[in-house]
């Protein structure tokens, strides 16, 4: 890729990203970049020089750059666009000119009369043939309907697609034509298959109408996903750091039964009591807090009707309903998903409890941490104090 595409992509990301009014929901970036690919595709295919497949290129980023401006004449107002871009970048100016005069080549209607303007009119309509077509002719129906161009029912809609696919649309190069044609055949077959049953056209309308209504935004989704993937990792983090103390203290208290125990009872020996005692003493509050730590509660695993129907039961937490029934549980997770709301409750008290659990957790772990750290510190203390004034050879430090 030249560097000056690498500027007009730059160029032309920003401006339909940040400049282009919100109401314009298909002939955005989204389809600046579709164009692109589809670009990049057919010149794949054909022998062109450098400097044409420059170009074409350069039309692809900015051919829907008017956009911003408006709707109406857009074509024209990309090219004023592309040609003040393309002069600040030092373009030369009869290169300028062919990127503007194939930048009204995809001006609807239009007649291609080079392989260039083919390229680009069929870059620009290739969604015609893709397995996308169904979501992108569904923005545009969208846009004119927010710009107050053309408020079509879905039966409009259709039936004006079929006419343009049947009347107004046609590939022009071979490659389009031998591997685009098939996916414009079979999303045609499908308008009209639609158009044979009016009831499933509906039908498919109210429940998309439904989920778009229902469905919980992303935003929302990636909030909770996120939310709960960090409280399970703090979770994890807490029982491993359990999982290392529990660990640590039984080597140690294996040391001391197996080296020290045994020599308590040597007469000799009887200084070591007390730090030995202080030590296990250490060792088993640690392990026991570890223990507390990581040690699960034991839930009912049941639920009535009732707490279903006024919400009072997380459904999203095996402890609620491990002891019910398949068809109980079915039915009340269909009732769940019914409602956005009861979805939104009961991932809140997921966050909610598992918070509180984590709470505990790091309460007791900071506890036993603090617990070995002082029950070290006192051991060594209380065999340094033993062996210095009780041991048998009165060590000096």
């Amino acid at each position: 890729m030249s560097e000056i595409v690498e500027k007009a992509e730059l160029f032309a990301s920003k401006l339909l990203k940040n400049d282009l009014d919100s109401r314009f929901l298909y002939h955005n970036l989204r389809h600046t970049q579709r164009v692109v690919k589809s670009t990049k595709e057919l010149l794949n295919f054909y022998d062109l020089t450098e400097e044409e497949q420059e170009k074409l290129l350069l039309t692809a980023w900015l051919h829907d750059t008017g956009y911003v401006a408006g709707r109406l004449n857009h074509e024209e107002a990309s090219c004023k666009t592309a040609s003040d871009f393309l002069k600040e970048n030092g373009y030369k100016a009869a290169d300028i000119e062919e990127v503007c005069r194939l930048i009204m080549a995809t001006k609807r209607h239009y007649e291609p009369q080079t392989l260039s303007e083919q390229i680009i009119r069929d870059a620009d309509s290739s969604h015609f043939a893709k397995k996308s077509y169904w979501e992108t002719t569904d923005f545009l129906r969208e846009e004119l309907k927010e710009l107050d161009v053309a408020d079509y029912s879905p039966k409009e809609w259709r039936d004006e697609n079929i006419r343009m696919f049947r009347n107004e649309h046609r590939f022009y190069t071979d490659y389009a034509k031998e591997n685009w044609e098939e996916g414009k055949a079979r999303n045609l077959k499908q308008l009209v298959k639609e158009k044979k049953n009016e009831k499933d056209i509906a039908k498919k309308e109210a429940l998309k109408a439904k989920y778009k209504q229902e469905s919980p935004d992303r935003s929302v989704q990636t909030l909770y996903r996120v939310t709960l993937k960090n409280h399970l990792k703090l979770s994890d983090i807490a029982d491993t750091k359990a999982n290392i103390l529990l660990s640590v203290n039984a080597i140690i208290i294996s040391l001391v039964l197996a080296n020290l125990l045994t020599k308590l009872d040597n007469p000799s020996n009887t200084y070591l009591i007390y730090p030995t005692f202080i030590l296990i003493l250490f060792s088993v509050a640690s392990m026991i807090l570890s223990v507390l730590a990581t040690r699960p509660n034991v839930t009912s695993g049941k639920f009535t009707k009732e707490d279903v129907e006024q919400k009072r039961v997380n459904l999203l937490f095996f402890g609620n309903f491990h002891k019910m029934k398949l068809e109980k549980y079915e039915w009340a997770l269909q009732e769940l998903v019914k409602d956005k709301e009861y979805v939104y409750s009961s991932l809140t008290k997921d966050l909610y409890y598992l918070g509180l659990v984590l709470n505990k957790k790091y309460k007791i772990l900071r506890i036993t941490y603090n617990i070995f750290m002082l029950g070290m510190i006192i051991s060594v203390l209380a065999f340094g104090i033993a062996f210095r004034f009780f041991g048998p050879e009165r060590l000096t430090f």
